[in-house]
C-alpha cells in the first residue's frame, strides 16, 4: 500500500505533537506538588478525603521511610522503633502502643492523606488490624506517621494510632 506525501507528514505531525504533549505533561508534573487533588468529600468521623491524588514524580522518601517504620511495628518490632522514646516525655505513650500493637497486629495499611507542614509531614494511613492475636477477624482503623527533615533524612518523630 502506497503512502502519499501528505499523509507521511500527517502521520509525522501528529506523532511529534503527540510526543510534544506527552513531554509538556511531564514537566508540568515536575512542577506540581506532591498532591495533586483531593476530594471535597470527607469522612463525617475522621476529616479524611474520601479520595486523594498523588503525583506520580513526587519524591518517595518520605514514605519509605514511614513504611520502614510502620513494617517493623507490624514485625513486633516496636519496642526498638521507639526506645528512644523512652528516655523522653514519650515514655507512656510509647508503651501504650507497644501493647496494644500487640494486642491489635497491623497486618495491611494504604496511605489515604498527606499533609505537609514545614519541617513536617504527617502521612495518614487506612490500617487494617486483627482484632486479637490469632483471630481470623479484623477492623480498619486510621494510623498517622509523622516525619521531620533531619540532614536531608527523614526521621519519624510521632506515630498515631487508632485501635
Amino acid at each position: 500500500m502506497d503512502f502519499s506525501r501528505n499523509q507521511i507528514y500527517i502521520a509525522v505531525g501528529a506523532g511529534v505533537l503527540l510526543v510534544l504533549i506527552f513531554f509538556g505533561y511531564l514537566a508540568w508534573l515536575n512542577n506540581q506538588g506532591p498532591v495533586l487533588s483531593k476530594s471535597e468529600e470527607r469522612d463525617t468521623l475522621t476529616g479524611i478525603p474520601t479520595s486523594i491524588s498523588l503525583n506520580p514524580l513526587r519524591d518517595h522518601s518520605s514514605e519509605k521511610a514511614a513504611a520502614v517504620f510502620i513494617r517493623a511495628m507490624r514485625d513486633g518490632k516496636c519496642r526498638e522503633q521507639l526506645s528512644e522514646w523512652e528516655h523522653d516525655y514519650r515514655r507512656k505513650y510509647a508503651a501504650f502502643i507497644c501493647d496494644s500493637e500487640e494486642k491489635h497486629p497491623l497486618i495491611g495499611w494504604q496511605l489515604v492523606d498527606w499533609e505537609d507542614r514545614p519541617p513536617l509531614r504527617i502521612l495518614h494511613y487506612q490500617g487494617k488490624r486483627l482484632n486479637a492475636p490469632g483471630d481470623s477477624t479484623t477492623y480498619n482503623g486510621l494510623l498517622s506517621v509523622t516525619l521531620e527533615r533531619k540532614m536531608g533524612q527523614w526521621d519519624v518523630t510521632k506515630y498515631d494510632a487508632m485501635y
